[in-house]
């Protein structure tokens, strides 16, 4: 034990003295920061820390350890295709056997005629290749002015220059770093626990449809090429839209010759028990699917640009470069990883499980609003998320300051189980591996530490109530 603590020391050392993580919070934080958890190994849904806990991982890493952490046959031709083919260029007139079985695959499962594939690093990259695809397909298409497009607030589209452009999470866009404005534009998002004021929950749709139509209008229906929208807003709070939203305005980009966009990244490859969700959940087949992360279910990085015959037909009708590539796309040992995940994925009906425990998992959390804080649960699949409130009845929000949904998660991890916090938001993405009695544990924790943060608020000074 003494070996295990020296060397925890000396990882969270070397951490706090040169890595710089994703959104990381500088100043004081920086100075004096709080030492990161270093996961050491995983198994299924559990993983160990550095000084030999374990925890239920509710995240599923980031939304993508889908068929779960530490399987062999996995580890198994990641291993042989590294050893027969580490490497291949797909530039040119090059590609490998994993990368062209793996687009055929991809095909196969993917709605419509979305029978063309791209490939990627990851989702950002997906996102960023789509967003300039946009512009280039409707220039070959004939509509060269057509290079705006319309995202939606609460959204998060990746870590790239355009994605974050995109993207419109409360605080995701600060000051010191610069962002696309001139040809991205943002409407509302489907927020059905805050929808726009003196707006009643059964006009929603309407009312978002008449701004979507509103915003073409004013920037010129000739000049809106995409539409870009996630089928299940995730980190943006996971915004389940009504029923009848993405059909309706999936007849409004038809209508005005604009490119409908999915954004797949986390709802894709079982997620919400569906292949897909915008067609699995809402019947839409997109002109455009960006996805990664459940691809591979983490085990390689890999994303894919899907997109239609009709948008290929566009782009091949002249002599043209099409200027877009990644020296990892398509990579040989990452395919080879998301090939053996679908078929993990389908083997072992990983889909209709996310669907069954998810259901379960979301009438248990429904539960929890019985409970001081908790406002909402939301959720699909196994995508969930609580909403914490200061007033219920007001559904008046915690300040920032208050850090609500870290108190919750710390307390959680102090118990055995890991959640996401995202500032009012727990958010739950466990793998889809789940079983009904894990989902049980994650609700029954909850259940037992929110009224204890509850009365440190208070004790803190906040109102809850």
């Amino acid at each position: 034990m003494h070996t295990i603590l020296n060397t925890t020391d000396e990882l969270v050392g070397l951490d706090q003295a040169h890595v710089l993580h994703p959104f990381h919070h500088l100043g004081q934080d920086r100075q004096h920061p709080e030492p990161p958890l270093i996961l050491i190994r995983g198994e299924g849904a559990r993983v160990w820390d550095s000084r030999g806990r374990d925890y239920f991982d509710a995240v599923g890493g980031l939304w993508c350890t889908n068929i779960g952490l530490g399987r062999r046959e996995m580890a198994r031709v990641i291993a042989e295709q590294a050893e027969k083919l580490a490497f291949a260029s797909t530039f040119g007139a090059m590609n490998n056997e994993p990368s062209i079985r793996l687009a055929a695959r991809v095909a196969e499962l993917a709605p419509g005629d979305l029978n063309q594939v791209h490939f990627t690093t990851g989702g950002s990259t997906a996102t960023d290749t789509a967003f300039r695809m946009v512009a280039y397909a409707q220039s070959c298409m004939g509509f060269p002015e057509k290079r705006h497009v319309i995202s939606r607030s609460h959204s998060y589209h990746g870590g790239t220059y355009a994605a974050m452009s995109l993207g419109r999470r409360r605080g995701d866009q600060p000051a010191e770093f610069a962002y696309e404005s001139e040809t991205i534009h943002h409407v509302s998002a489907p927020y059905q626990y805050r929808p726009p004021e003196g707006v009643a929950p059964e006009a929603l749709t309407d009312h978002l449809v008449a701004e979507f139509e509103e915003t073409i209008a004013r920037i010129g229906p000739g000049k809106v090429g995409g539409f870009f929208a996630e089928p299940i807003q995730a980190s943006g709070g996971i915004l389940v839209p009504p029923p009848d939203y993405f059909p309706r305005m999936a007849e409004v980009c038809r209508r005005h010759g604009i490119l409908f966009v999915a954004d797949e990244v986390v709802t894709a490859w079982g997620r919400v028990g569906h292949w897909f969700a915008s067609d699995g959940l809402y019947g839409v087949t997109p002109d455009i699917i960006c996805t990664a992360k459940g691809l591979s279910s983490a085990y390689q990085p890999i994303g894919a640009v899907i997109f239609s015959d009709r948008i290929m037909a566009a782009m091949q009708s002249g002599e043209r470069w099409f200027t877009s590539g990644f020296t990892y796309a398509g990579h040989p040992v990452a395919c080879a990883a998301a090939l053996k995940n679908i078929e993990i994925l389908e083997d072992e009906g990983l889909l209709a499980n996310a669907a069954r425990v998810g259901a379960h998992l979301g009438r248990r959390l429904a539960e929890l609003r019985q409970l001081p804080l908790v406002g909402d649960t939301r959720g699909e699949g196994l995508m969930w998320c609580l909403e914490a409130v200061a007033d219920k009845a007001s559904r008046r929000p915690l300040p920032d300051a208050a850090q609500v949904s870290i108190r919750i998660s710390k307390a959680t991890e102090a118990r055995g189980l890991l959640v996401r916090p995202l500032g009012p938001l727990v958010i739950l993405s466990p793998a889809l591996i789940l079983t009904l009695d894990e989902a049980d544990f994650i609700v029954d924790t909850l259940a037992e530490v929110i009224p204890l943060v509850a009365d440190t608020l208070v004790h803190d000074g906040y109102e809850v109530s």
